[in-house]
């Protein structure tokens, strides 16, 4: 690896979109932003859209700041998104509509009526996939009970990633990795059509599945036009973030039965392992465990939680009066409060898509029997201390159901970045922490992109490139035995289904 290669990482969050250009020599991978962008949802009357049009625009301009600085040394190119959300193509290859947003509320109750059909214990066993309310499957239920025709018009489903990929080379693909998370794809790697034949909904829409790794094509005319002369080839990386940022984990080889666990802390949280094998059984169904695909034939074995949402929300909400906070602004308020001894339940399903944020916190906590919050520097600092008692549960889980002593946390992506939740991450969970890479998921695409130009040999190898390109923080646990009586608290309190909460 003594010759420099580059590789274009197109990294598409629910808040905001990034093109970071990820240089690897020696061994080691430096990463540089080429473009930064927000990705803000537009509602229209028939619902929440993702703006996918401006996003492709936003895409094309940070491959054009990347091919001026780069030039021959690119070599690759690849988006990574959330999962879930998708576009149909009809017969010409036209997008049908615009993509919904995971957080549109045609989907509510299309998980119940759905295992009315199919029990939910038959299609997690199928699938392996928490009944999520936006998963893909039931947001083509949620089309198919509307009446909505573009259904009926579609020949092919392409995810978000997927379908970003389409306009830049022309080539139609379903990755691995994202097609794991729509609640149709089995475990075995193949599309459930038995599980889709009986839920009426169609099943030549969906692309056979391809690795993650594999090298899709060159990028098309209308593109070289607008980007510059580009010899990079799309490279498919793991295109579902989750899968990319479990690459990025700096974690070193454990002995058989001892694992470290990962936080992809972001707008969601996703605490897991990465295994060898999916782990399935009633009690997982129960306790919300997903096995998404990952990279080299693994399994990302997770709960889904609800993460930095609340605080993003809490920000928008306050800034809408008037109030204006950066996030390093909060998380300083929040370091300097004092603990509000609220138990807030991030997983509460009401903290999905409210109107205001802050009022849906203080009805929580009034309806737990808990006096509300109100000053937001306590807010914050119950938001954080929520989660970390939600790791701590979701450690416990993890641990009981996979049969593995977990020694280390890793909490990578934007969280790695607020001390004040990882020291208390560690705090709760009883573990030491290791914070970074908080560009988790642009180093996993690019060291996934890397792979599939053979510059990269295994997954082994990507995580030694991870642990040589990443300065760690360590946060060790401080003795507070209140943990334990929170997160017994915390459990009694859960009076509603624990089915995570919902996939970003």
């Amino acid at each position: 690896m003594a010759k420099e290669a580059a590789f274009a990482a197109v990294d598409l969050g629910a808040e905001s979109g990034r093109v970071i250009v990820g240089t690897l020599q020696s061994g080691q991978v430096q990463l540089e932003p080429a473009h930064r962008f927000a990705n803000v949802p537009v509602r229209t009357p028939d619902g929440l859209h993702w703006d996918v049009l401006r996003l492709y625009n936003e895409i094309l301009h940070g491959l054009h700041s990347a091919a001026r600085v780069h030039g021959d040394a690119l070599i690759g190119v690849g988006i990574d998104t959330w999962g879930v959300d998708y576009g149909l193509i009809d017969a010409g290859g036209r997008l049908l509509g615009m993509p919904y947003h995971y957080r549109d509320v045609r989907t509510d109750g299309i998980a119940g009526e759905a295992a009315e059909r199919v029990s939910a214990s038959e299609q997690y066993a199928r699938t392996g996939i928490a009944q999520l309310p936006i998963n893909t499957l039931y947001q083509l239920l949620a089309q198919r009970k509307t009446d909505d025709r573009t259904l009926d018009l579609a020949q092919s489903l392409l995810m978000m990633p997927d379908l970003l990929h389409y306009w830049l080379t022309g080539l139609q693909s379903s990755e691995y990795t994202v097609a794991s998370t729509s609640g149709a794809l089995g475990v075995d790697g193949r599309w459930a059509t038995d599980l889709l034949d009986r839920l009426d909904l169609p099943t030549h829409i969906f692309l056979p599945p391809t690795p993650p790794g594999t090298v899709l094509g060159g990028l098309g005319p209308a593109v070289r036009d607008e980007c510059g002369p580009l010899r990079a080839r799309v490279i498919l990386p793991a295109t579902h973030d989750t899968a990319c940022a479990v690459v990025a984990v700096p974690a070193v080889p454990h002995q058989p039965g001892v694992s470290h666990a990962y936080i992809s802390s972001g707008t969601w949280s996703l605490f897991g392992l990465e295994l060898d094998h999916p782990v399935l059984g009633e009690q997982e169904r129960l306790s919300g465990l997903t096995n998404e695909g990952g990279v080299g034939g693994t399994y990302n074995v997770l709960n889904n939680i609800m993460g930095l949402w609340l605080l993003q929300e809490c920000r928008r909400s306050w800034a809408r009066q008037g109030q204006e906070w950066t996030y390093e602004e909060l998380s300083g308020l929040a370091s300097e409060a004092t603990s509000p001894g609220a138990i807030v339940d991030v997983d509460d399903p009401a903290f999905l898509h409210p109107d205001n944020m802050p009022a849906a916190i203080a009805r929580h906590l009034q309806r737990t029997g808990q006096e509300p919050v109100e000053q937001a520097a306590l807010v914050v600092r119950a938001v954080l201390e929520g989660l970390a008692l939600a790791y701590r549960v979701a450690l416990e889980r993890v641990e009981r159901l996979a049969g593995i002593r977990v020694d280390t946390i890793h909490v990578v992506g934007g969280g790695a970045g607020n001390g004040l939740l990882c020291q208390l991450t560690a705090d709760a969970c009883r573990r030491p922490v290791l914070a970074g890479p908080e560009e988790a998921t642009a180093l996993g695409n690019v060291l996934v992109q890397a792979m599939g130009a053979g510059e990269i040999r295994d997954l082994a190898e990507a995580h030694a490139v991870a642990r040589s390109s990443t300065e760690l923080v360590v946060y060790e646990p401080r003795e507070d035995a209140d943990w334990d009586d929170r997160a017994q608290r915390l459990r009694a309190q859960r009076d509603y289904p624990v089915t995570g909460a919902a996939r970003r």
